[in-house]
Parts: C-alpha cells; sequence; structure tokens
C-alpha cells in the first residue's frame, strides 16, 4: 500500500506560481507512474498530467501545457506540480495518484493522496 500526502497549495494572484510536492510512502515509488489530477468546484475530476517512472517523460493536459511541469525525485519519494502563469480557472483541490501504467483515466489510478486547496484570485 502506498500513502500520498500533498502539500505546498494556497492562495495566490493571477500570473503568479505555486509548487506542490506530493510524498509517497513505501520503497516501491519509483515503479509507479505519477499523476496530478485535480478538482474544481461543482465540476468531475480532472487530469492535469503524469510523469513516468524514470521522470524521463511527461504528459499535460491541453488546459496547462506550457504552464505546469511534473517533475519527481525517487530518492526522496516526492513527485513535484510547478505550476505557472497560474489562472483563476486553474482554481481547484490538487491530487497526486499513483498508476501502474501512462494513462489520463483516473481509473487507471489506484493510490490518490487527500488533496491540497488551490485558489488563484483576478
Amino acid at each position: 500500500q502506498v500513502q500520498l500526502v500533498e502539500s505546498g497549495g494556497g492562495l495566490v494572484q493571477a500570473g503568479g506560481s505555486l509548487r506542490l510536492s506530493c510524498a509517497a510512502s513505501g520503497r516501491t515509488f519509483s515503479s509507479y507512474v505519477m499523476g496530478w489530477f485535480r478538482r474544481a468546484p461543482g465540476k468531475e475530476r480532472e487530469f492535469v498530467g503524469y510523469i513516468t517512472r524514470s521522470g524521463a517523460s511527461t504528459y499535460y493536459a491541453d488546459s496547462v501545457k506550457g504552464r505546469f511541469t511534473i517533475s519527481r525525485d525517487n530518492a526522496k519519494n516526492t513527485v513535484y506540480l510547478q505550476m505557472n502563469s497560474l489562472k483563476p480557472e486553474d482554481t481547484a483541490v490538487y491530487y497526486c495518484a499513483t498508476s501502474r501504467g501512462t494513462s489520463s483515466s483516473r481509473f487507471a489510478y489506484d493510490y490518490w493522496g487527500q488533496g491540497t486547496q488551490v485558489t488563484v484570485s483576478s
């Protein structure tokens, strides 16, 4: 079993930046693809992006491409989401999750963190 804990959320003005972290328990972190998702009020959980096991490849939703960057440090069992040029529509609870394969579907992810709130003011 893997436990995930997100941190780094908060309130930021439009155009600003935030860096989210997701710390994982256990010794199998490097065996998982790590994904980031978000849920805005009244909306379904939405795919943000993922990073492969080694960190060599990433994939992003069109809505965040060019603004968000996912990275990971397998030695620290941590995955990061760097968010730049934030917009009010990025306001959501952000979640990290593990998967055995690369996928943009939330159904492919098994372990989830509790989420961290990001609020972007206009």
